[in-house]
């Protein structure tokens, strides 16, 4: 699976999780991964994005702590869910995943924002994000 179509899956999975309750998502989750067809959705592939939804979750109370630091006058229950679910995906990446450069992390974000989140998304994630980013590197 590639790591444009891992990140949009997982995304998917993270925007899911706001419908559910804690006790669920694993079962949504092995739901979804069960839906999931195509070559590339291999078992190993749908482990591996099991694995990193799993590290994604144990890391949500620092995430969101981040966001409502750097989302400045929103509250998490006037943020579009989508907007939300993005900025969780990229935060683990900034903060958590060694692999993904803070740009990449960005862009990809920002790419996600403008294909399911509303016409402003893009900018308000990339700003909350730039800021994560700059707070990280002073």
């Amino acid at each position: 699976m590639t790591k444009k179509r891992t990140r949009e899956n997982l995304y998917l999975m993270l925007f899911q999780t706001e419908f559910y309750q804690e006790q669920d998502l694993m079962e949504q989750a092995d739901l979804f991964l069960e839906s999931l067809e195509g070559k590339d959705a291999t078992e190993k592939a749908k482990g591996a994005l099991r694995e990193r939804y799993q590290s994604v979750l144990s890391h949500l109370s620092e995430i969101d702590e981040k966001i409502g630091q750097k989302a400045e006058g929103w509250s998490f229950s006037r943020l579009p869910k989508a907007d939300l679910s993005v900025m969780r995906l990229a935060v683990y990446e900034i903060l958590y995943d060694e692999d993904v450069p803070d740009g990449v992390a960005i862009n990809e974000a920002v790419e996600l924002a403008k294909r399911y989140g509303g016409d402003k998304s893009f900018r308000f994630v990339n700003g909350v994000l730039a800021s994560v980013v700059k707070e990280r590197s002073v």
